[in-house]
């Protein structure tokens, strides 16, 4: 069932991407794009999470905020590496360090998968990598390197502190992570000069980003509830996939032979991983 979650997740946070760069191309900053998402996604998670059960702790709620402000930090350093450096490099380091970094706090913290599963973690961490590039050649470029490597540190860290969060809780951490994030990306716009609503063209295309993201994290919450965190990271830092899926079918955008290879990569992993039952 987790891994179920976990890939719904994957497609879920896919698709807010897809919906969130059409975003972008219309209005723009991305900092204004993220920032009416969140505070869309803030609405849709404030509305839907009575019907989970409130029973949340004030550490639940500031793991909440902790990993709000985590997410939003990862997403700034994110965009600036996009922004400076090459595509082809800064996605998939971010989408790997999204993995990376949980699926190792996983094993230190004792989690133990299967032999069979752990096979499939390392094979789709591969696909990640490979889905995410381009086709364009992209070697040799090193600005926006650290940057990437932030990003997919913040990330990794807030998918590492939902797991953290109490089953009782369900889903008012994810409340507190979105009023967090939103205090960072305003307080960040202001200092910015950004303007603060999208575009009229861009609205419904922000509102659909806004409710996709907050339901994949709701998803990846359930998951990390359970399942292992090991393997529940790396099926959700999959969400490439449904992004260049829908690029692919819905702009017409052609898929390159490293990013086949990688979706072909990416369902072996999910076989393994469902298979040995995580």
């Amino acid at each position: 069932m987790s891994s179920l979650l976990a890939l719904l997740s994957a497609a879920t946070f896919g698709a807010g991407d897809f919906f969130g760069g059409l975003a972008t191309r219309r209005s723009g900053p991305s900092t204004t794009v993220v920032l009416n998402a969140h505070v869309v996604g803030l609405v849709f998670l404030a509305l839907i999470a009575p019907l989970f059960g409130l029973d949340a702790t004030t550490t639940d709620m500031l793991w909440g905020v902790a990993g709000g402000v985590a997410g939003a930090v990862g997403l700034v350093l994110l965009y600036r590496g996009l922004a400076i450096g090459t595509m082809g490099i800064v996605a998939p380091i971010t989408a790997i360090g999204a993995a990376v970094v949980p699926v190792t706090w996983g094993l230190l913290t004792g989690e133990r998968p299967e032999p069979w599963a752990l096979l499939g973690a390392v094979i789709s961490l591969v696909a990640v990598y490979l889905v995410s590039r381009p086709s364009e050649d992209s070697r040799g470029a090193t600005s926006g390197l650290p940057e990437a490597i932030g990003a997919g540190f913040g990330f990794g860290v807030f998918f590492i502190i939902l797991a953290e969060t109490s089953a009782d809780s369900g889903l008012v951490p994810l409340v507190f992570a979105r009023l967090g994030s939103i205090t960072v990306l305003l307080l960040a716009s202001l200092i910015l000069g950004r303007k603060l609503r999208v575009g009229s063209s861009a609205l419904w295309l922000t509102v659909g980003a806004g409710i996709l993201d907050s339901g994949a994290n709701a998803l990846f919450l359930a998951a990390a509830r359970t399942g292992l965190l090991t393997l529940v990271a790396v099926l959700s830092a999959l969400y490439p996939i449904s992004t260049i899926l829908l690029a692919r079918f819905v702009l017409g955008e052609r898929i390159g032979r490293t990013q086949g290879v990688g979706l072909g990569l990416g369902l072996i992993g999910i076989v393994l991983i469902a298979a040995a039952g995580g």
